[in-house]
């Protein structure tokens, strides 16, 4: 029993609640229930949306009633079901996205970090040259070549996923590289080297597990972004077909008209769906990263120690 509790408090959210407290166990909590209800939302979304994305009905612009709790579109949507439907599809985008970063950026950051030489020296130049490029607009360019902005279902997620993918590789190829590079000095790795393992058995056996701690970290917060980007170009109208899936960015740009003849409904829901998902995955990231930090962890078990001798003092 006790080795499996020990193995059950090692798990990433389990250990970071444990190590919290205060203020930073309140943020990691509020955004791990955010996230949660975004996950949920996603999952379940044909089940939870009353209608639906591209059911249309006659009534058009329609206040919040028992039959459209969040009123209806100028095109004749349900926004509840469409802001329902919209979670599954950032949730798509998001995985796809994320998973192919993470892909790309790890190899490369492990090849380059490790080789070094000149490959490194175009790898890094190449992953600056993309980094320096606005993410929006980058994002943009990318879909307007992969899916000449506009798309069905699928192609419209691998499009948006592929454009937020070149955006996110060079971050995951700068943390993997420089974890790389420190790691390459450590005494088990010159041992495998003098033992003779190859290049590739040292990378994918010795070097990969310590050098992606972090990852979990700089998923969530990419996930965040990863919606922004989504809604930046639905909201462009570079995003995927109304009839094809449900996304919030494209909602919001139609909603721009309504807002002037105080339709408000329209664009709120939207709006805060984007928020609230931003907010509970960049607060759940934010936790993890402060936690994870040695030297906030240092500061919070002084904190403690002092704590208890004012305990003690004020009992003696």
């Amino acid at each position: 029993m006790e080795r499996k509790r020990s193995l059950f408090s090692r798990l990433p959210l389990i250990s970071q609640l444990n190590k919290s407290m205060g203020l930073q166990r309140g943020m990691l909590i509020t955004g791990l229930v955010m996230t949660i209800c975004f996950l949920l939302t996603a999952a379940f979304a044909p089940w939870l949306a009353p209608y639906g994305f591209s059911q249309r009905f006659n009534e058009t612009q329609a206040p919040p009633s028992s039959t459209h709790l969040w009123g209806t579109t100028a095109g004749g949507y349900d926004v509840l079901s469409r802001t329902i439907w919209g979670a599954q599809t950032a949730f798509l985008v998001i995985v796809v996205a994320v998973v192919l970063s993470i892909f790309i950026g790890v190899i490369l950051g492990l090849v380059s970090g490790y080789l070094g030489g000149w490959l490194d020296r175009i790898l890094v130049v190449v992953a600056d040259a993309i980094y320096a490029f606005p993410t929006l607009l980058l994002a943009m360019v990318m879909s307007i070549a992969i899916s000449q902005g506009r798309s069905d279902l699928w192609s419209g997620i691998f499009s948006a996923a592929i454009s937020i993918t070149v955006v996110f590789i060079p971050q995951y190829f700068r943390v993997i590289r420089a974890e790389t590079i420190r790691l390459k000095a450590e005494p088990f790795v010159e041992s495998a080297i003098v033992v003779g393992a190859s290049s590739v058995r040292i990378m994918a056996r010795h070097i990969y597990k310590n050098a992606t701690r972090t990852l979990p970290l700089i998923f969530t917060l990419n996930a965040s972004e990863a919606i922004l980007t989504l809604a930046g170009l639905g909201f462009l109208g570079f995003g995927i077909e109304p009839s094809s899936a449900a996304e919030w960015g494209y909602d919001l740009n139609h909603a721009q008209s309504d807002a002037t003849s105080g339709i408000w409904w329209t664009g709120l829901f939207p709006g805060l769906a984007i928020v609230l998902t931003v907010l509970g995955l960049t607060l759940l990231g934010e936790s993890m990263n402060d936690l994870n930090d040695p030297r906030l962890r240092g500061r919070k078990r002084s904190d403690k120690k002092k704590a208890r001798k004012d305990e003690e003092l004020v009992k003696a």
